[in-house]
């Protein structure tokens, strides 16, 4: 399975914070929905945090010139 981007990601983060507010909410899955919520959004802040990584590098790059 490829790898999602962080739009994806985002997205499908959106889709589960959304089911907590739907007509399918049902108590008994909240919790391992909020679990998978959190792991997806703390791969959203890995991945946001590598991006910013790689702009500082660039950035670098360019202002060498």
């Amino acid at each position: 399975m490829p790898q999602k981007n962080i739009n994806e990601k985002i997205d499908e983060l959106n889709e589960k914070v959304e089911w907590f507010y739907g007509e399918d909410f049902k108590l008994e899955e909240a919790s391992q929905k909020y679990k998978e919520a959190t792991k997806l959004a703390k791969e959203i802040e890995v991945d946001l945090k590598s991006l910013k990584n790689d702009i500082k590098i660039i950035e670098e790059d360019f202002t060498k010139e």
